[in-house]
């Protein structure tokens, strides 16, 4: 099932930045460390490729911006992109090229939200920031929007194949699944125009 929901994004291909580019990063949950959030172990990837994407950016001489879309989906007291803005501001992006979008709950609203922040123009070139596995219910919302944005991967799971059972595995497949259904339930509301 993991290979299935990563189908295609197996690998972090290099995008390539326009004079005006927007990065979008997708969040990926928080967790509960003493008194305080720190970013679920899934996101670090995904905001340490943000920032050193932004960086990038930047050296090619592009005006670039990195927008935090995550709300408080778990109802932990505060939003994605709040809890990751310290992250990458402290990785060098600038605090004028941030943006945050900290309302959305789910893949369907980023992909709305950061589309209210952009506005119908496009033009600017728009990347997208995630997990392998959560990449094409992404790129999907987006599509929903008018919007093809390039993707890139900021991590890639991988199973081992083992005697006994590992809690990895089940980890694996339980986000494994949660992506194929996610993604269909995506095709079903497109089919019926809820989406």
């Amino acid at each position: 099932m993991l290979n299935l929901a990563q189908q295609g994004f197996d690998q972090t291909i290099t995008p390539d930045f326009a004079p005006k580019t927007d990065i979008v990063l997708m969040g990926g949950g928080t967790d509960r460390e003493g008194t305080g959030l720190i970013p679920k172990a899934d996101s670090i990837p995904r905001i340490a490729a943000a920032a050193k994407l932004y960086r990038e950016c930047r050296a090619s001489g592009a005006s670039c911006r990195l927008i935090l879309s995550g709300g408080d989906p778990q109802n932990h007291g505060q939003a994605e992109a709040d809890n990751y803005a310290p992250y990458v501001l402290a990785q060098g992006v600038a605090p004028g090229d941030l943006i945050r979008e900290n309302q959305s709950l789910n893949t369907y609203q980023n992909a709305r939200n950061v589309a209210a922040i952009l506005g119908d123009a496009h033009d600017s070139e728009l990347i997208v920031i995630t997990s392998a596995y959560h990449m094409r219910r992404s790129l999907a919302a987006f599509d929903a929007f008018g919007y093809r944005p390039q993707a890139y991967v900021s991590d890639v799971r991988h199973n081992s194949v083992t005697l006994l059972p590992r809690f990895r595995s089940f980890e694996n497949s339980e986000l494994a699944a949660h992506e194929l259904v996610g993604m269909a339930r995506f095709e079903v509301y497109r089919w019926l125009r809820l989406y």
